[in-house]
């Protein structure tokens, strides 16, 4: 698939108050991308907007009016959305025991986000032949992210989101990416607590790294973007022999929290991941 052109693009990133999302605006902005950033909170939108000569648009990704709302001011002020960065998103810790509120929650910020997104820009973006989407899915997504269910169910089915897209689409002019960090250093890692620790903390990465990894990404046109090379042969492993694979993280779960420590039922707050 082709790349994009980033100077002179029209760019929307989701969840861009912090972190992973903060970053990719600052390095798209210096590559002369025109950007429009949205996050639920209003003042860390704006500082990150007046940061980057970009423009803030505070609302819940989530929400179909709000993605209405992002793209119009992008069309107003840049003429057309060329690139979306679907990057907000909510990492619950715990597993079925959550409530349904929590699983909602998880299942419209990671997955139906994406789906309002591709449902305004697609019309506009089929008639032009082109158009662009960056969906960051984590590498929990080709995997799976012990102690966080519906983290690691979401974001499995953002990843199939992307798949389909891309295969429907692509012949057409649509590039599809798939943005999938392993650890990065963000306020989501500090939340994973004995889970992170062990798993991702010793290779997490800086939002800033992630986000240089998606602008070579986005040179290239590729699916997947692994900003930690590692994630493709653990993929590799998962496909070619999951039952080994289920094994190893059995392992890894139990270093976490042994069987014998193990309660029925935990639950942790949700958190904002961008």
């Amino acid at each position: 698939m082709p790349g994009i052109r980033l100077d002179g693009c029209g760019t929307i990133v989701t969840g861009a108050g912090g972190g992973i999302g903060a970053a990719l605006a600052r390095r798209l902005a210096a590559e002369g991308a025109l950007v429009v950033v949205n996050d639920v909170d209003r003042e860390a939108a704006e500082g990150v907007a007046e940061e980057v000569g970009g423009i803030a648009v505070a609302g819940d990704a989530a929400d179909g009016a709000v993605v209405d709302r992002l793209v119009t001011t992008a069309e107003r002020h840049f003429g057309a959305v060329d690139l979306f960065c679907a990057n907000a998103g909510v990492a619950p810790m715990g597993g079925p025991e959550q409530d349904d509120a929590v699983w909602e929650t998880a299942w419209r910020v990671n997955v139906l986000a994406h789906v309002h997104a591709a449902r305004r820009l697609l019309p506009a973006w089929l008639e032009r032949g082109r158009g662009h989407l960056l969906a960051t899915v984590s590498a929990a997504g080709l995997l799976t992210m012990l102690g966080s269910a519906p983290y690691s169910v979401t974001k499995h089915a953002s990843l199939g989101f992307a798949e389909w897209l891309s295969a429907t689409y692509g012949s057409r002019g649509i590039t599809v990416q798939a943005l999938c960090p392993q650890g990065v250093a963000t306020d989501m890692l500090a939340a994973t607590g004995r889970a992170g620790q062990v798993i991702l903390e010793p290779g997490a990465l800086t939002p800033e790294q992630v986000a240089e990894a998606a602008v070579a990404g986005l040179a290239d046109g590729r699916f997947l973007i692994l900003p930690h090379p590692e994630v493709a042969d653990y993929y590799l492993a998962r496909a070619s022999d999951t039952d080994r694979w289920l094994a190893g993280m059995r392992r890894l779960q139990d270093r976490i929290l042994p069987p014998a420590e193990a309660p029925p039922h935990h639950s942790q707050e949700t958190r904002t991941v961008s």
